[in-house]
């Protein structure tokens, strides 16, 4: 992909991976649409992407029934949609049988279901242009199971085999579809994860806290966006384990049960 005048619509767009997708696809050219609940932060990453054109459309995604009326103001920006970024999401720190089922409800709202709703509502009008990109930041833990996580895996799990039956659903219509799949990043995803009764988190994991920097991870997923890979890994050594569960499942499954519920 060239992404010189390119339209990006990123959600989750305020912090983190997002965020930092935002700056790098500007310095790429890129004009953006950018998506998450906080209107002062994403504003704040709008003027530090510098991007020559972008929109901020502040909205809570977890009210998924109704994306049209976004669709519709993400279209006032250029009239066209190159590249959807569905990035949105929250973690989990809970051990299923204490985790109350609306704290599943929500992690599948906002990571599952506003996600497909997200790209539903986009779709016509890719398929109308005749081109067009679908990325959808999935996790590792999309690939393999991780305890305190079930919920979060699930809905992972849910967008690969949402994302993977997609893609040759499109192929006719020069549709790409892309699922990226991150390991530890350094961003705050684990402070705002919600616990067993649904409170914060509030703490950063020593995974997280020393993992790769966001950049680092920008770069790396626009470099395999612009290659058009279908899957993007990225992150440190912990990428390992999604080989180890594939080819050494034996080896996958003593790692994981020596890591401790806490």
């Amino acid at each position: 992909m060239q992404w010189q005048g390119k339209t990006v619509w990123i959600t989750g767009a305020s912090s983190g991976i997002g965020a930092a997708l935002a700056v790098k696809l500007a310095k790429e050219g890129c004009n953006l649409i950018l998506t998450a609940r906080n209107e002062e932060k994403l504003i704040a990453v709008a003027n530090e992407s510098n991007a020559s054109k972008c929109l901020v459309i502040p909205a809570d995604l977890s009210n998924w029934q109704d994306m049209s009326s976004l669709v519709k103001r993400a279209m006032e920006l250029t009239g066209r949609i190159d590249l959807l970024i569905n990035n949105a999401g929250i973690s989990q720190r809970g051990l299923a049988h204490e985790t109350i089922l609306e704290v599943d409800e929500k992690i599948m709202n906002l990571n599952f279901f506003s996600t497909i709703a997200l790209t539903k509502a986009v779709l016509p009008i890719m398929i109308k242009q005749k081109v067009g990109h679908l990325a959808v930041v999935s996790s590792i833990s999309g690939l393999f199971g991780f305890p305190l996580r079930t919920a979060y895996s699930a809905s992972k799990h849910a967008l690969q085999g949402f994302f993977e039956s997609l893609r040759p659903e499109l192929k006719a219509h020069q549709i790409q579809v892309s699922i990226i799949s991150p390991g530890r990043i350094k961003t705050e995803i684990s402070k705002s994860a919600i616990t067993k009764d649904g409170t914060v988190h509030g703490q950063m994991d020593p995974g997280q806290l020393n993992g790769m920097n966001v950049e680092t991870c920008a770069n790396q997923i626009v470099k395999g966006l612009g290659k058009g890979k279908k899957d993007i890994l990225v992150g440190g050594k912990e990428i390992l384990l999604v080989y180890i569960h594939r080819f050494l499942p034996f080896l996958y499954h003593r790692i994981v049960g020596k890591i401790k519920a806490k």
